[in-house]
Order: structure tokens, then sequence, then C-alpha cells
């Protein structure tokens, strides 16, 4: 299995075999004497040991530091910037305290050693930009200085609107290397939620990726649940839904042992207990049992997996356990993938529970008719065709509270839907809208025929 990396790595090692005549750079005055003797005696050092003493030699001055920014941004071709930055990105692999010496080099100038570098990263070779981006990774993450402020929220930004990119970002596995490497610290995991990082992952993670990027993007997920903070934001961000839907269908153990290890995560952090009630519901609604249930029977060798099938089950079995019919309905609204599971279809159900359909300010009837106007799912629009009847036929206001919030009109466009079971559904809440109009005036003929009688007396 070629590792995360691989098509930046694979590259990598074409371009350490191309290096640049640094004689001729610097015989024409393209790169200064210090530059051109740092990189060649850097590049001659046979060991760790050999390199080491160069960097020694060119630490107290800033040389390296200036070096390497040098090469950088001096030399033209894309082919020469490609070999350095593989340079600068091979000597902070080998050796991870290295990061401080350009972090002391620019404080010294009174910046960021980010700073310097952010730029190349809307550079327009692919290469170019995708190994930058690793070694400004290093830097945030391998030594004690950490980024932030501005240099934080740009590179985040970047990462994102690569992550955006999957159909056509080659280096995908490279972007998420990246946000592997800065959510295991604590302290960037904040940014990435405030700049909508969780959205972006999880639409990356809803569309189509190999397990290898599946796996990466869970990591970062799964390393964001360290946070109690984040950790009760999750159902309301659709994370379960997008794990749970991954942990269905997928046959890896990596990736199911970071999925699970994600839920176990997220039920450890979470101390209220209304979400992480929501929390459990959305992992029975996306078939975690079931799938725990098929994992019990396989008996996997590695017992941290096995403790966190044990806990799992136990927690989402006694959560089932206590849930009303109408919490799971209230769930299943509130994901927005409606099926006719047997709550919309139950008599009593109705009875017992359309008035609560008014609480939080008709926060169910709310959803009801966004999902009737956003929708482009034929069964979704059918289940929340006929709830939306169904509230109507069983609270007395239900019209008034449809109509006041649009619903009547939604329902009504999809009378010329082009399913036919949507325009089937549309018509039966048209029908049960007009039929409570009828209840009401036969009411008060009723009521106008009596008055009429005791004034005839």
């Amino acid at each position: 299995m070629i590792n995360a990396t691989s098509r930046l790595q694979l590259e990598a090692a074409e371009v350490r075999s191309n290096k640049p005549n640094w004689g001729s750079y610097f015989r024409s005055k393209m790169i200064q004497e210090d530059d051109y003797t740092l990189v060649t005696s850097y590049e001659n050092a046979k060991s760790k040991d050999e390199r080491d003493q160069v960097i020694a030699a060119n630490d107290a001055n800033g040389q390296l530091a200036k070096t390497m920014a040098n090469l950088i941004t001096q030399v033209a071709k894309d082919q020469n910037v490609r070999y350095v930055l593989t340079l600068f990105d091979d000597m902070l692999q080998e050796d991870k305290s290295r990061v401080e010496i350009f972090h002391k080099a620019a404080h010294r100038q009174k910046r960021t050693a980010f700073s310097q570098y952010l730029g190349i990263l809307q550079r327009q070779d692919n290469f170019i930009v995708n190994q930058m981006s690793s070694i400004i990774a290093k830097l945030a993450c391998f030594g004690v200085t950490r980024m932030e402020g501005q240099d934080l929220q740009y590179y985040f930004s970047f990462l994102k609107e690569q992550l955006k990119n999957s159909t056509t970002n080659e280096y995908m596995n490279t972007t998420a290397r990246c946000l592997q490497m800065m959510l295991r610290h604590d302290e960037y995991r904040h940014e990435f939620v405030v700049t909508d990082g969780v959205q972006t992952l999880v639409t990356a993670l809803n569309g189509k990726t190999n397990f290898q990027l599946q796996y990466q993007l869970i990591f970062s997920v799964w390393c964001l649940t360290f946070n109690a903070d984040i950790a009760k934001k999750t159902p309301s961000l659709g994370v379960i839904t997008a794990l749970g839907d991954i942990l269905s269908e997928s046959t890896k153990e990596k990736v199911i042992r970071i999925i699970l290890a994600s839920f176990v995560n997220i039920l450890n952090k979470v101390e209220e207990r209304e979400i992480k009630r929501e929390a459990a519901l959305q992992m029975v609604q996306c078939k975690t049992l079931k799938t725990l249930e098929l994992m019990d029977a396989k008996k996997y060798d590695d017992p941290d997996l096995e403790d966190d099938v044990k806990f799992l089950t136990e927690e989402l079995t006694l959560s089932v356990h206590d849930l009303s019919s109408y919490d799971e309905y209230y769930s299943e609204v509130r994901s927005g993938r409606l099926t006719w599971s047997p709550v919309h279809k139950s008599e009593k159900f109705w009875r017992e529970n359309a008035a609560k359909f008014n609480d939080k300010q008709y926060e169910v009837v709310k959803i009801l008719i966004k999902l009737l106007e956003s929708s482009s799912d034929p069964l979704i629009l059918c289940v929340a065709s006929h709830d939306i009847g169904e509230y109507v036929r069983h609270y007395p206001r239900g019209k008034t509270v449809v109509e006041q919030q649009q619903g009547k009109a939604a329902v009504m466009r999809l009378l010329t839907a082009e399913d036919p079971n949507v325009r089937y559904h549309a018509l039966l809440a048209v029908q049960k809208l007009m039929v409570h109009n009828w209840e009401y005036l036969g009411k008060q003929l009723d009521s106008d025929a009596q008055g009429d009688g005791v004034a005839a007396k």
C-alpha cells in the first residue's frame, strides 16, 4: 500500500534526482556565494551527523533560513523550486527540531516563519503548492512555535479550498495529511471549526473518495472530537450521519476502527444529556447497532476495537430503550433523511404527538416545509407531504400554522412534480388542508344555526 502522500512522494523521488547546477547559478550571479556554499555543502553531506554539522555552522547567523528563502523565491525555474522545496521538506522530516531554526530566524526579523512562505501556495505548479503546504504544516506542528492569527486563517482557507476541489485535486491525500497533522493539536481545532472547516470535511466525506482518503479525512474528524466543545456540535453539523453512512458500507477495518473511535469520543466528551441523546439516536438511525452486531460476531483481534464495540453497543442499546417514538421522529426530521419508518403511519403517534410539532416555535413544521422546498429526493418529498397533512388533520390550528409558514404553497407546487408518488402524497396533503376548512365551516354553520334558533325563540 503506497502511503498517504503517494503522488507527492512519487514525484519527489524524481525531483531529488534532478539536482540544479548551482555552480552555473553562482557564476551568473543568480544566487549569492553564501547560498551556494551552504546548499552544496548540505547536498554533499553523506549522513545526518554531517548535515547537522552544516546546519550548526549556519545556525547562529540565520543563514540556513535565509538561504532556503532565497532559493525558493529567487530561483525562477519551477523545476529548481521543486527541488529546493523537496530538500527543505526532507530536512524537516529527518529532524523535527530543525523547525525552530526557521522560527528563530523569522523572529529576529520580527516576522513569522509562515508569512514568507504562504504566498507560495498561490503558485500555478501543483507540486510546488502541495510540497509547500506540507512544509508549512511541519513548521506549524513539529516545534513549540504555533501558527496563529491571519497566518492560520489563511492556511486553513487554503486547505479548505483544496478539499472542495476533490474531483480535480490530484494531491488530495497530501491536503488530508496536512489536516491530520494540524488537527492533532487542540490549539488549531477551534479556528478550523470557526472557519466552517467541519462542513467542508463532511462535504468531502459525502463525495466520492477512495478508502485511503476516507480514512485520512475521518482521522481529522476523530482528532476534532477530542475537544468537548467541538464534540457536542457534531450532531448538528452532519458529522455523525456522514460517518454512519460510511460505517454501514465499509469493509475496511482501519476505516471502521476510526469511525467507532470517533463515536466513542463523542459520547464520552458530551456531558449535556439532550445533546448526548441526540448523538446516540443519530448513530442508531444510521444502523450502527446492526453494524456493531455484525462486528461482534467477527471477533477482531484488536482489544481496543473490541472495547469500542462493547461500549457503543451498551450505550446505543440503552438510548434506544430510553427513547419515545416522538424522540425518534424528532431526530429523523432534524436529520433531514425521512423514510417510511413506522411512526409516520401510526394513528396513535399522530393523535398523541401532533401538538408537539408546535414546540420551539414550530421547529418540526418549519423543517418539514423546508424539506418540501429544497429536497429533490422523491421519498423525502412524499414523507414530508404526508406528515404535513397528518399534522393538519390532528392539530385543530394546524392549517393556520402551515399557511403562516408558507407550507400550503410548498405542498401545492408538488402537485405538478414529475414523480407520480410525490404528486399523490401532495394531493392527499392538500385534501387534508381543505377538509380542515370544511370541518371548520361545518362547525360555523352549526353555530350560526343554533344562534338563529335562539333568536327565533
